[in-house]
């Protein structure tokens, strides 16, 4: 069945259940989003990349909705990433261009337009996206919510409320939801069942998961992964990218991976919920992230690069319209999940948004797909980065005395070249060498284009100043 089948037959399709067995009156999918922090694409065992096993339900997903092999941020940081998935908006656009900005609360949001399409939006996990970010971590005001208006139990900034095995979030009035000696991913999955049974409407529903793990503990700086895996991944496998790279990997990478495998099963345990109220079949389940992680091998934190490890995240989508059993290879980003999410909804995706929907490339439609990814840096750098399916092309504004990130600049230098090709986890930077000078000056050219297409004036980008003749 073809997307447009599938569209024109929805209001004949299978009925959503209210949470007592119910039919409903709406048969439009409900639609739950998983967002694991930090999680990096290859730590999937259906990417083929790493041999540990750590994601049996995920991979039994992919087999039955779309695996999108290339999925990509558009900047490398929580808040302003989270903000693009939900705006389908460059942080030019949104204003969201680092941590501890609020996004607008007059931005239209997917909740936003759902909630206007008769669905209920609803939100547990964590937020990020309201004023003030660790200096103001818990209960988020109604306005700053991003149009997830009913149900909502979330803290701004979880790893400020909570520790692995303990802390407290807020729910819509602002009061406070503690746990204790339950994990904090178990605690999450566990309000999202409950909200599963009881809390839905004849109405469909979107229902955002939002998860710290897979992100250390800011104040630990370590992975708290489920007291059964602590111990479980000693040794582990090393992916290619961090092995001859001095960093964290040595000391976090085995309780890193105990923290995917806890991801893991909650989402196995989401699954488990869905067919249990008889709503399976009629939902749309969406698995990502907001960024990856380098462990301190780029930088001297976990992400804010332009490499894979920071940049390429997990995208899986099934239920109505995804079950494919396809894998997807060019390139998609953040910025297309929102316009995904209401195609695949039989909403009509507003100009607002700057992305674009997915859905023609399940059904191979594939030549006015542009195949490469815009991607921001402005925190630790302030950069653009194209991201094509050979290259890597990063171009930073110089650091100055007393350098703070800033959100734009009007003259960049090039800093990193990638041929993905030949050495896909970018251990040889080819910037300025003589012999990509040619596809330099291409990539020049697109990046310009791209960042005036994402909302900002035309910079000047001067060549590599060190080449290598």
């Amino acid at each position: 069945m073809t997307r447009r089948d599938w569209l024109g037959t929805a209001s004949a399709g299978a009925a959503a259940f209210t949470g007592q067995g119910q039919p409903a009156a709406a048969t439009k999918p409900n639609i739950v989003l998983i967002i694991s922090d930090q999680f990096r694409a290859d730590n999937l065992g259906c990417m083929g990349t790493n041999p540990m096993n750590l994601t049996p339900n995920l991979d039994t997903m992919a087999r039955r909705g779309t695996l999108f092999r290339s999925a990509c941020v558009n900047q490398p940081v929580c808040a302003p990433a989270r903000a693009t998935m939900f705006t389908s908006q460059y942080p030019e656009k949104h204003g969201v261009w680092k941590n501890e900005i609020a996004l607008d609360p007059k931005a239209a949001t997917v909740a936003s337009i759902l909630r206007n399409e008769g669905y209920t939006a609803n939100y547990i996990g964590k937020w990020h996206l309201a004023p003030d970010g660790s200096k103001s971590p818990g209960a988020v005001p109604i306005e700053y919510r991003g149009g997830f208006r009913d149900f909502w139990e979330a803290s701004n900034a979880l790893e400020f409320t909570s520790h692995g095995y303990e802390g407290e979030m807020f729910d819509g009035d602002g009061k406070p939801i503690r746990f204790s000696d339950q994990y904090r991913v178990d605690f999450l999955t566990d309000r999202a069942v409950r909200f599963l049974k009881e809390k839905r409407t004849a109405a469909p529903f979107f229902l955002t998961i939002s998860y710290l793990e897979t992100h250390h503990q800011n104040d630990l700086d370590t992975y708290q992964p489920p007291r059964k895996y602590a111990d479980k991944y000693r040794n582990p496998f090393v992916p290619q990218d961090l092995r001859p790279l001095p960093g964290s990997w040595p000391s976090q990478l085995a309780d890193y991976y105990g923290c995917v495998k806890g991801i893991d099963d909650a989402v196995g345990t989401l699954l488990a919920a869905l067919k249990e109220q008889g709503i399976f079949d009629n939902t749309i389940v969406v698995f990502t992230s907001d960024h990856g992680c380098h462990f301190k091998t780029r930088n001297t934190e976990y992400k804010r690069s332009p490499h894979e490890s920071s940049i390429h995240i997990p995208l899986i989508i099934a239920g109505p319209g995804f079950n494919r059993a396809l894998q997807i290879s060019e390139l998609v980003s953040q910025i297309d999940l929102a316009p995904t999410l209401l195609e695949g909804a039989g909403v009509m995706i507003p100009a607002s948004m700057q992305g674009r929907s997915v859905l023609p490339l399940l059904d191979r439609r594939i030549t006015e797909w542009r195949n490469e990814v815009y991607i921001g840096m402005r925190e630790f750098v302030t950069g653009r980065v194209l991201r094509t399916p050979q290259w890597t092309y990063a171009v930073a504004a110089p650091k100055g005395s007393g350098w703070k990130p800033v959100e734009r600049s009007n003259r960049y230098v090039e800093y990193m070249l990638y041929d993905l090709y030949a050495d896909p986890f970018q251990h040889t930077n080819l910037a300025g060498r003589v012999e990509t000078r040619e596809v330099a000056q291409m990539l020049r050219g697109r990046l310009l284009q791209r960042i005036v297409e994402a909302g900002d004036p035309q910079p000047e980008i001067e060549p590599a100043w060190f080449p290598y003749v």
